[in-house]
Order: structure tokens, then sequence, then C-alpha cells
């Protein structure tokens, strides 16, 4: 681990998740996830089972981040397009990995239904395997690209084997106000002006009638974290009100 920012970006890929029949949960896990390991993600983006638009958005994100990560479309369906997008996105053929095949096959089933599981066993060539400790087919990973399932309980079980370099851990502050955004929108631009390096958000919310704002910092510099949290905690109190829910992580 170093100091240097170390970022990521998640492509959740599948037309189920961008019509809402299907809930995506793995960009909040893999996010959670990847902070602990000093990893920033920098952006993330669902997109539809449409090879153009998977590959245009894996070569760039492979140009911008340190890690990509893509959940879904590596089943054994017609729509499950992602091995084939990643092997485009690289100029390289898609092949049968024995490992997986030999996996696939230890599990009796029909002829149609194998035929169908045997899918699962193409893997852009040059690709490494990532590990699926559920005992189902594997993920695989090309140079920073690291290709996982969309199944919730499949990927966490994947993301668990891949070993992450990262960097700085990105820690938070965060404070709860009962005055509006407006009414702090000055003093919270100042604030930012002066600790360009802090992320500050503001949340506002309107609960038991009455009117507020949740405000979060996260920055890799805890000095400078509990240096701005004071200046907020000083802005709200000026403002006639107390700083509530004070916490760090």
């Amino acid at each position: 681990m170093d100091d240097k920012l170390v970022t990521a970006g998640v492509i959740v890929i599948g037309n189920e998740i961008l019509s809402g029949r299907t809930q995506d949960t793995n960009l909040q896990f893999i996010a959670q996830y990847l902070v602990g390991k000093g990893i920033s993600i920098g952006e993330a983006q669902v997109v539809p089972d449409i090879e153009s638009i998977v590959v245009r958005t894996v070569n760039d994100f492979r140009a911008r981040f340190d890690y990509v990560l893509t959940t879904g479309g590596i089943g054994p369906t017609h729509d499950d397009i992602t091995t084939d997008c990643i092997a485009a996105a690289f100029n390289v053929r898609v092949v049968v990995n024995a490992d997986i095949e030999n996996r696939i096959r230890s599990r009796p089933a029909p002829d149609d239904v194998l035929a169908s599981r045997l899918r699962m066993a193409r893997v852009p060539e040059g690709a490494t395997l990532i590990d699926n400790p559920t005992g189902g087919p594997q993920g695989f990973t090309i140079e920073n690209v690291y290709v996982m399932a969309g199944i919730p309980l499949v990927m966490q079980a994947m993301l668990s084997t891949i070993e992450f370099r990262g960097g700085a851990i990105v820690h938070s502050r965060s404070v709860t106000a009962h005055l509006g955004e407006s009414e702090i929108a000055d003093e919270l631009a100042s604030i930012q002006e002066a600790y360009p390096r802090i992320d500050i958000g503001s949340y506002p919310f309107y609960r038991n009638d009455i009117y507020g704002t949740s405000l979060v910092l996260r920055s890799a510099d805890e000095s400078a974290l509990d240096a701005a949290l004071e200046e907020l905690c000083a802005v709200i109190t000026q403002r006639g009100q107390t700083p509530l829910d004070i916490e760090r992580d």
C-alpha cells in the first residue's frame, strides 16, 4: 500500500437492471469492499447487453482507472455477451478454458442443459481465471479488467479471491445540521476551497417535520478532515444550531 490514490471503475452489464426488473446491489458491495482496500470508485455505469456499448465502455474505463470491475453477462444464455465483448475490447479470440469446462462437466446434466452451461467455459484468449468459491464456473481477468458474475452471492465470492494493490485509505467525517443547504452554501464553498483534497458532500433531508442537511467529508488526509469538520461545526453553531450525529471512521 502507498499514498497514491488508486481508482476503479465499475460496469454493471444487463438489460434486466435497466428495465427495473432486477435491483442491483453489487455496486454498493463493491464500493464498500474496495474502500477497505484503499481503492476509490471513480465512476460506475449500468450498460445494456449491446456489444458496441459494452466494448466502448470497457475500453474507456480501462484507460482511465487502475482497475475495472464488471458484473453480469457471463451466464449460459444467448444474451450473456460479456465474454465476447471483453474479447472484442482487447482484440483477441474467444477460447474454451479447459479448467472451467471440466468443472462444468463434473455436474451431470441433460445434453441440452450441459451445452448451455458450456457457454460459460468461454473466455478471451490470454485471460486468467478468477476463482469461484461457490463451486460454479469462474470469472476471469485480462490486464486490469476483472469480469465477475452478476448474482450477488457469486460476485461476492469471486471478489474475495482477487488480490488488489490499494493505495491510501479514504476516511470520512460526517455531521448533521438542522439547516437547509442554502443557509450554509457560502460557508461550504469556502471550506471546500480551503481544503481542495477533501470531497465535501451535502445531502438534504426532511423528517419529523424538520429540514436538515447531512454533511459528509472524505479524504485520505485525516488531519485535514478533522480541521474541516471543526470548521463545519463552527458554522452550524454560528447559524444557531447544534452539530448532530458527528461520526469519524
